[in-house]
């Protein structure tokens, strides 16, 4: 594929879009307080507008039943810092109802916490539609970067991992809980950009600073972290579940982790499989 690094842009702009997980869930049982996860958060986006007056940054709140913008920089009056700290103090009243929102829908819609996964496909397709509103507006081109999975998330997400990928975005991914992401690992893998999880998070703010508030032409002459082992596998279509082998369909791709008569996706029949006559006895002997 083409390195994200390849793109040539005019300037140093960057615009960042970074997408929060908010599911109660998962920050019940972290080792990390939201409200601390979220401090080191303002300043991480602080110095990535200091780092440049043109720089943008978006938050998007991915949540169990909903996803929704939370902060934009653009909206933030011309008061310098100030502006900024108004409209960040705004937008932590606005995350804060958003979550009750969100925990209000998910108990409506009988959500148990076994089954509870963030809505991280429509957060991504968030991002990669605020890029792309970005991009076509004509004003300025920034530079893109952009919980247990839910395996019922799986073609969303990879849809979105392709898109971004098409469109030259690195997906960044820090996580803070105790389990790797195999979604978040094949985005960062597939679109160039970093995967991370923090050994220490007290100082989570240093590795969102010097990890991930770097432009792209910068990381040209940095030594990021570098994934050792990336998870590679599908979830199934009909278990929603993470497979090893299974079986795949030859019109659509849809992946099965039991054999099947008919795809449940594109509703292809599946023949049986032919024996090979090589292996056959001679009948005529």
């Amino acid at each position: 594929m083409t390195s994200a690094h390849s793109k040539l842009h005019s300037d140093d702009v960057s615009l960042v879009v970074v997408v929060v997980d908010t599911n109660p869930f998962f920050w019940a049982a972290a080792a990390l307080p939201f409200a601390d996860f979220f401090a080191n958060l303002v300043h991480f986006v602080n110095s990535i507008l200091l780092l440049n007056h043109l720089n943008r940054v978006v938050v998007i709140a991915a949540g169990v039943s909903s996803c929704t913008y939370i902060f934009d920089s653009s909206d933030a009056s011309p008061a310098g810092g100030a502006g900024v700290t108004a409209t960040f103090d705004k937008a932590s009243r606005k995350v804060e109802e958003f979550i009750a929102q969100d925990a209000r829908a998910t108990a409506s819609n009988g959500v148990s916490p076994a089954n509870a996964a963030s809505l991280l496909s429509g957060a991504l397709s968030l991002a990669l539609c605020y890029i792309q509103r970005i991009f076509r507006s004509g004003t300025r081109h920034p530079q893109p970067r952009g919980s247990p999975d839910g395996p019922e998330q799986y073609v969303a997400v990879m849809n979105s991992i392709f898109s971004a990928q098409r469109s030259m975005v690195p997906i960044d991914s820090c996580i803070v809980g105790t389990q790797d992401s195999a979604f978040l690992q094949q985005a960062s893998y597939i679109t160039g950009g970093v995967y991370l999880k923090p050994q220490e998070l007290n100082g989570l703010f240093q590795y969102l600073a010097a990890v991930f508030a770097t432009d792209l032409h910068s990381r040209t002459f940095l030594r990021l972290p570098k994934t050792l082992g990336v998870d590679f596998r599908a979830s199934c279509f009909c278990h929603k579940k993470t497979i090893d082998m299974g079986y795949v369909c030859s019109v659509c791709l849809s992946i099965f982790c039991k054999n099947q008569k008919k795809c449940s996706t594109c509703g292809s029949e599946f023949s049986r499989v032919m024996p090979d006559l090589n292996s056959m006895p001679d009948q005529s002997k």
